[in-house]
């Protein structure tokens, strides 16, 4: 296969699905990754409909055993990657930071957290070794010094680290023709989002595709909205 190779997480909505079609329509043979397979499916079997080079892949995030098997898939059947973007995300509402619930800590960070770092730790070796790779770590506002809030207090925490992971897996490939930048949409009429946010998923995706498809001269370990760089 000559096209190039797109692992994205959360790919059945939302942008993750918006991400999908996109890179599919500009040659990419993507991989959707979804937890939920009926979904799934049928949203990829909606893009092959249209003429896309589609595949999907149900898993988890949240479960080691998940990416686990995510990896071996990528390494076995495809051996290589181009691009991966760690889309799939959760955000739960609490009350302030005193009265936050740990479950909910632990169920955000899963998601939003250990689930990019587990897929980066297993598949950036694919890009390495090929010495091409793009990585999008979909991030928020939400996660920077100024914008976090307590009433996403684990929501908050887990974006930061996420732009924390993004900065040391850079420095890992530094010398290399990889590229890891995280991304904030800004709020976006998603499901999460909600229909009240003021930028739409066309919107909200320019920088996620912008981060995809760097050209080799382009930045990596830093902290984008639409292009343009913003403060940790």
């Amino acid at each position: 296969m000559n096209k190039k190779i797109a692992v994205i997480t959360g790919a059945n909505r939302g942008m993750g699905l918006a991400t999908s079609e996109k890179l599919a329509s500009l040659n990419y043979h993507v991989i959707m990754v979804g937890r939920n397979k009926i979904d799934l499916e049928k949203k990829g079997a909606d893009l092959k409909e249209k003429g896309f080079s589609v595949e999907t892949f149900e898993a988890d995030v949240s479960k080691k055993t998940d990416t686990d098997q995510l990896v071996e898939f990528m390494k076995k059947t495809h051996g290589k990657l181009d691009v991966l973007v760690n889309n799939a995300g959760i955000f739960l509402h609490e009350s302030d930071l005193f009265n936050s619930d740990e479950a909910t800590f632990h169920k955000t960070f899963d998601i939003n957290t250990l689930g990019p770092m587990r897929l980066m730790k297993g598949l950036v070796p694919l890009m390495i070794r090929n010495n091409y790779g793009r990585v999008v770590n979909v991030s928020s506002g939400l996660g920077s010094f100024e914008g976090a809030a307590t009433y996403c207090f684990s929501y908050s925490l887990s974006k930061g680290a996420l732009n924390m992971l993004t900065n040391l897996f850079s420095q890992e490939v530094k010398g290399t023709n990889v590229k890891i930048n995280s991304i904030c949409p800004g709020w976006v009429q998603t499901e999460m989002g909600g229909k009240e946010a003021p930028r739409t998923i066309e919107q909200g995706i320019f920088g996620i595709l912008w981060a995809a498809t760097l050209e080799d001269d382009g930045p990596s370990g830093g902290f984008f909205r639409d292009g343009k760089k913003i403060d940790w």
